[in-house]
């Protein structure tokens, strides 16, 4: 095959995805040209599956965090379960974290509790990062407007000269974009950039310079099109890297050699 991509955020840990299938998953996506799977932890139990993936599998790396949606039901010391596994060669940066307005409130909380512990985690994922030389994975989401990623900008404007973020599953146009770059950070895209109602995502492909993006899956969720709707899987990370190239007008052998420049700039990966 004349190309490799590496899928930079799948969830191989997640309970849609049995243990004994993993293999085959793996096996499809070398098959479509997916040569590198980048599986992010969400909370304390999935981290210890995720490392195990990374070590089974020559083709997997982890990176571990706390998804911002966890944060109620983690420990205060949430680093002391993170920096022990730092120096695992196999352990490639530091997330999945952020800021999600989405979801309400669990109980016994309201949104201004949640929400200050999520950035107060963010903070400390950047400061986790930073002294162990890493980089970060950074969510956001809202119901309305922009107000988690403006405030993930704000937490990682203070961190950026010695950390960068990449901000996955992109939805803003290309002026958001702009924002994450000027700082020196990237961003990723899902296969919500083959959806047709996806404009503000398309206009932001279209825009952004080569190396400032990375291909993903966020499998299992966000199947590109024709598969939209169903469990997505690291092997169509393929069917997004075509969608984008051709919306960029260009080969998917060059598209695939500059978001593996871009995968090899962020994160800790073997060659």
């Amino acid at each position: 095959m004349s190309f490799q991509i590496t899928d930079s955020h799948c969830h191989l840990g997640s309970a849609k995805f049995a243990p004994e299938e993993i293999p085959a998953l793996i096996e499809r996506a070398t098959a479509a040209g997916v040569r590198r799977l980048i599986t992010l932890a969400t909370d304390e139990e999935d981290q210890e599956r995720n490392l195990r993936l990374a070590q089974e599998h020559n083709e997997v790396f982890a990176c571990l965090g706390i998804h911002p949606c966890d944060v109620h039901q983690t420990r205060d010391d949430f680093e002391s379960l993170i920096a022990p596994h730092l120096d695992d060669p196999k352990v490639a940066a530091i997330g999945e974290t952020g800021l999600d307005y989405f979801h309400p409130a669990p109980g016994g909380w309201n949104d201004d509790t949640y929400h200050a512990r999520q950035r107060d985690f963010l903070r400390r994922h950047f400061e986790l990062a930073r002294t162990s030389g890493m980089n970060v994975v950074i969510h956001t989401r809202d119901r309305a407007g922009h107000a988690s990623f403006e405030d993930a900008l704000t937490i990682y404007r203070d961190f950026s000269d010695d950390v960068r973020a990449v901000f996955h599953c992109f939805p803003g146009p290309p002026e958001m974009a702009e924002k994450v770059l000027t700082l020196g950070g990237l961003i990723s895209f899902t296969g919500i950039a083959t959806f047709k109602n996806a404009s503000e995502v398309v206009a932001t492909v279209k825009a952004v310079p080569d190396n400032s993006f990375m291909l993903e899956t966020d499998s299992p969720y966000l199947a590109p099109t024709p598969h939209r709707g169903q469990r997505c899987e690291p092997a169509y990370t393929r069917l997004t890297a075509e969608a984008i190239a051709c919306q960029r007008g260009e080969a998917l052998e060059e598209l695939a050699r500059k978001t593996e420049e871009a995968v090899r700039g962020f994160f800790r990966v073997t060659a």
